[in-house]
């Protein structure tokens, strides 16, 4: 496939309980990122609440959103599962739904060491279907992809690249080094507010939630930081770093996907309840959401 790059955001999945997609939220939301200019969309990863979404919905989400998108941008899907045959079933159930490629965070639930998450990686992958990202999400998953063991991986022609949610710009500039063993490989950072640093030091692009809700202010940073910018960037980090404070409202971990579907809910574009044992932001709650918004959507209108 065409090596990836830009900004492909993590799509939420839009519900009206807890089983059932908002369909008319979900052909909303969709549109709303392809017209802000994203260069692919990402189902079922953190941001889409995976873990808890019945393999159904799961399902159903991805055939539906493939006929939508119709090719005009790749769809990769999200196959992380605690059972190695779910993770092979859902990749074919992409692949015949039409999807582009598969994400893959290392296991969870049980610790996995270096080795086993080696061979893990290279037993799963000749099941696959269709290209696989691999997603380094350490503060969920609790283990992290080591740069030796992606070195290693390197080898398998099917992998086409990392997306790196740690944070450790460290780490990450790491991990670069890894093009020299795979110059095809494609680099994206998830944490947002570091997309434009990132893009400098060499990423190809973010995966970030905040691009469900202002898809055209991710596309123009990464275009600025891709073009050397610097007024625009700086502009642009402006307002990534403003969005920022909606992460900030609540108590919980889950505050960041609460956050970011109540901001979608306030934008008229889907529905923000979410899947257990998550609840959506309370009213208090939501209309800091909205405040919050009120100067960037004004400021989205015009950048």
């Amino acid at each position: 496939m065409k090596r990836l790059e830009g900004i492909i955001p993590p799509l939420v999945t839009p519900l009206l309980d807890r089983d059932s997609l908002d369909h008319d939220g979900l052909n909303r939301l969709v549109e709303h990122v392809i017209a802000g200019g994203v260069s692919g969309i990402f189902l079922l990863g953190t941001t889409g609440e995976a873990p808890n979404l019945s393999y159904r919905l799961r399902r159903e989400l991805i055939d539906l959103v493939c006929r939508q998108v119709n090719g005009r941008v790749p769809v990769l899907v999200g196959i992380s599962d605690t059972a190695f045959v779910e993770s092979v079933s859902l990749a074919n159930s992409a692949a015949e739904s039409g999807a582009d490629a598969l994400v893959l965070t290392t296991p969870y639930y049980f610790p996995v060491g270096q080795t086993e998450l080696l061979g893990y990686i290279r037993r799963l992958t000749p099941q696959l279907p269709l290209p696989l990202m691999l997603y380094n999400m350490p503060a969920l998953t609790k283990l992290q992809f080591e740069t030796e063991t992606l070195r290693q991986l390197a080898e398998v022609d099917q992998i086409i690249g990392v997306k790196d949610s740690s944070g450790d710009m460290d780490y990450f500039a790491d991990l670069l080094t890894l093009r020299n063993d795979r110059p095809d490989w494609s680099f994206f950072l998830g944490p947002e507010h570091l997309l434009i640093p990132g893009v400098q030091m060499g990423a190809d692009g973010g995966v970030n939630g905040g691009a469900n809700i202002f898809p055209q202010i991710f596309t123009q940073a990464f275009q600025a930081a891709r073009d050397g910018d610097e007024a625009a960037c700086v502009r642009l980090q402006c307002s990534i770093d403003d969005l920022q404070q909606i992460y900030e409202i609540g108590k919980y971990a889950s505050r960041h996907i609460k956050a970011t579907k109540s901001a979608l809910s306030i934008l008229e574009i889907c529905s923000d309840f979410m899947a257990e044992p998550f609840h959506h932001f309370k009213p208090t709650e939501r209309q800091k959401v909205s405040t919050i918004l009120t100067n960037l959507d004004a400021l989205s209108r015009h950048t």
